[in-house]
């Protein structure tokens, strides 16, 4: 099995597993229990397999569960889909790592970038690794100061942990924090040796306590949809949905759109917010692949 790759594997298992409790899954916690959560042999026996072989596992050594017995150690570990899939996903990256291939740049195509200034409402474009790549103004007004920001910087899970203002723009700022830290964990799953993950994760860890923590909890996200709440200086609060788009082209960026209610106060200042700006020219939209971005 692949270094990276059979860790993140075992890591992922034993942080599911510290998770349950024995009453959780129909067991007696018994007396004076010494691990938090499951012992190995509780979830193997749960699991119908030996404890030997899940041990293995959890110790990244040389074991190459089927289909089969992961989805009967999802069952065991109570994972919900999003888990599932990953716990998969790392399983398959374990055994066939792929090979060591030319990372190339994201870009975001000249027409996804007018397409950003004929949607209403605010819409942007984030990359794998959660940099963004591109957006409108509106959205450019919602995450503050964009076009400031040396490009390298423009990420919003940087922008969550280093912003001054962050937790007084973000009201739900620690719910944002573990959503976005899941979905980093889901789209680094099939390459965690990704320098540009490397790099991310290594300097919020260097940074932060509170992004240590999370991300040692390997919790994991495939949202296509959700809802932010924004407080903005200018208009105040909004609560708008988002959803993501895959662009053209296989697994890599994603265009974010948010919406608010029609007839609600958030669709009513997000108009405010529209005429405040009074400025939607073309070129207020960047992309990374104008700015040389390195990815």
């Amino acid at each position: 099995m692949n270094g990276s790759h059979s860790r993140e594997l075992a890591d992922f298992l034993r942080t599911r597993r510290a998770r349950l409790r024995p009453q959780d899954v129909g067991l007696e916690p018994g007396p004076r229990r010494k691990v938090t959560g499951l012992r190995r042999e509780e979830l193997a026996l749960l699991a119908g397999v030996s404890t030997d072989y899940y041990q293995r596992m959890e110790q990244g050594r040389d074991v190459r569960p089927s289909e089969e017995v992961l989805d009967v150690l999802a069952r065991a570990l109570d994972l919900d889909e999003d888990e599932t899939r990953h716990l998969h996903a790392l399983a398959r990256a374990a055994r066939n790592p792929e090979p060591v291939r030319r990372r190339v740049p994201e870009r975001v195509p000249e027409s996804t970038r007018r397409l950003l200034h004929t949607i209403g409402g605010p819409a942007l474009v984030l990359g794998r690794h959660l940099d963004v790549l591109a957006w409108n103004a509106l959205a450019g007004s919602l995450f503050g100061g964009l076009d400031q920001q040396p490009p390298h910087e423009r990420n919003v899970l940087r922008a969550l942990f280093h912003h001054p203002d962050a937790r007084e723009v973000c009201p739900d700022w620690a719910s944002s924090a573990l959503e976005y830290i899941g979905m980093l964990r889901a789209s680094v799953a099939a390459d965690p040796d990704h320098p540009r993950a490397k790099e991310l994760v290594g300097e919020l860890s260097v940074r932060s306590e509170e992004f240590r923590r999370f991300w040692a909890r390997h919790d994991v996200r495939e949202r296509t949809r959700g809802r932010k709440h924004f407080a903005h200086p200018l208009v105040g609060e909004l609560d708008l949905d988002w959803d993501a788009y895959p662009l053209p082209g296989g697994p890599g960026p994603v265009l974010i759109a948010y919406t608010a209610e029609p007839g609600g106060e958030s669709a009513e200042r997000l108009e405010l917010l529209r005429g405040l700006l009074a400025d939607p020219a073309p070129e207020r939209a960047v992309s990374s692949e104008r700015s040389g971005t390195r990815r």
